[in-house]
């Protein structure tokens, strides 16, 4: 579906409705803000949880600033999953275009 993996928050934004929002941060940080219809799966329990994603739908992960979210893109596409991108900037420069999403 993506042409690139490193998304802006405007075409982070303009995701299709099927593609999985996933948050790799801890549990208090999606707790401060988050971005809609988002799962929670903290960059640490990835390699657990992977049979909670589809591998046939777009991956689209975010942390707070893009380094986390980057990490589990890797790690995701190392395990097969072949459509995978990351907010680039994170959810901080979600919240810069979006400020309905608080910053933290």
């Amino acid at each position: 579906m993506a042409d690139q993996v490193n998304l802006t928050p405007q075409a982070f934004r303009e995701l299709p409705e099927s593609a999985q929002i996933v948050d790799v941060r801890q549990p208090w940080e999606h707790e401060a803000a988050r971005l809609p219809r988002s799962l929670l799966i903290p960059l640490d329990q990835l390699p657990q949880r992977l049979g909670e994603l589809d591998r046939e739908r777009t991956v689209a992960l975010y942390c707070h600033h893009g380094t986390r979210s980057f990490m589990a893109l890797r790690f995701l596409l190392q395990a097969g999953f072949r459509d995978v991108v990351h907010l680039q900037g994170g959810i901080n420069a979600y919240s810069r275009m979006d400020p309905t999403v608080p910053r933290y």
